[in-house]
């Protein structure tokens, strides 16, 4: 199983006495404490310094100076705002795109602004997408499907449509986004797309500051934001998949088959328990994997969408949890309609529902929505 944290765009700046470096120290010791023996790396997703300077990287650098996982960065607009990014590649020591495989996965991570013309013109240079599509061709012997990080979502970007049918093509499970300030989750039938709530100007949720947490467990996609103020442990289910999450490659066998896995964080959880629309499912630690939890599936198939719950609880009595719904035995497969239709991939034409249990609010509210101008 790949898993990764994400801050969201910290746009770190004199003008609010860099607020956001704050929350992200804070954010940085919780998940070093709770995360940080069983997740692959972090990730910041582009606008990370608000204004593209050394000293808004010099800052960032400080407030990460203690975090215990791998990171990986990625610019976005405000990164560029110098018409260059001479500052951000000295912050990250690297150059993009990039592709690491982990946990089987090739983790591709592009750079769509520079090769634009400031501001939100977002675009690859035509040697990117060369080096691109080349990785999503070798990404066909991989043994796990590929994931993308990118600062905005394809239908932001400038051929967008090409991009997330190369996507599509290639059965990447999800490409992790920034940008929008408010979190979101895109299911267009084949590739799921996720943007996390900034950290440093938020507006929905009265301003709360937190991360996200994804998985791609055997193809099967999961995704779960965190506020920084909200109680431990934290659990979220792996497998099998949410019925918004589903998509067309997990409807035969990566939906989650016939085991139940939750992934909790790291504190001295006693015991792990279940239910399936009121049927008990006792869990047991996985032997190979830290933080994972598993127990057999029980085979029931229904007309409905039943609920997966799963609960942790703790040696002094605190408990977290997460629930999902299954897709109906009778669902139709989404992403066959959609391709059929010609529905726009990458778009948020395809944001789900509102699912406030995940920190998915569907308000849109954001600068480039329906907030205000930062």
């Amino acid at each position: 199983m790949l898993s990764w944290v994400h801050f969201g765009d910290l746009h770190a700046s004199p003008d609010d006495g860099y607020a956001s470096l704050n929350h992200l120290q804070s954010m940085v010791q919780a998940v070093n404490r709770h995360f940080s023996d069983r997740v692959d790396f972090a990730f910041l997703p582009g606008d990370n310094a608000n204004n593209g300077t050394t000293e808004q990287y010099r800052r960032i650098l400080a407030a990460l100076s203690g975090l215990q996982l791998p990171l990986y960065a990625i610019p976005g607009d405000h990164d560029f705002e110098p018409g260059e990014l001479d500052a951000f590649n000295a912050f990250t020591n690297s150059t993009l795109p990039a592709a690491h495989i982990v946990k089987g996965h090739r983790c591709v991570f592009l750079d769509v602004v520079s090769a634009g013309h400031g501001g939100p013109d977002f675009r690859l240079s035509t040697p990117d997408r060369q080096w691109l599509d080349t990785q999503l061709e070798l990404s066909a012997a991989d043994a796990a499907p590929p994931v993308v990080f990118m600062h905005a979502y394809p239908g932001d970007i400038h051929d967008g449509h090409s991009l997330a049918y190369a996507f599509a093509r290639a059965d990447v499970a999800i490409v992790d986004t920034g940008h929008t300030h408010y979190n979101e989750l895109l299911n267009d039938g084949w590739v799921i797309y996720a943007a996390t709530r900034s950290t440093g100007q938020i507006e929905e949720d009265e301003g709360r500051p937190g991360f996200s947490v994804t998985a791609v467990d055997g193809g099967v996609v999961s995704w779960k934001f965190h506020p920084h103020d909200a109680a431990w442990p934290f659990v979220m289910i792996t497998r099998p998949s949410d019925w918004r999450l589903r998509r067309s490659r997990s409807a035969s066998g990566e939906a989650g088959g016939s085991r139940v896995r939750a992934f909790v964080s790291n504190d001295d959880v006693a015991s792990v328990t279940g239910d399936l629309d009121g049927m008990p499912i006792a869990f047991s630690p996985s032997a190979d994997e830290a933080g994972i939890w598993e127990a057999p599936l029980p085979a029931v198939a229904a007309s409905y969408r039943m609920t997966l719950t799963v609960i942790a609880h703790t040696a002094d009595g605190r408990r977290g949890e997460d629930s999902i719904a299954l897709a109906a035995a009778s669902a139709d497969d989404r992403a066959l309609k959609h391709v059929g239709e010609h529905v726009a991939l990458g778009t948020d034409a395809h944001a789900v529902q509102a699912w406030p249990e995940h920190g998915i609010f569907g308000s849109q509210l954001g600068p480039n929505k329906n907030g205000r101008h930062w």
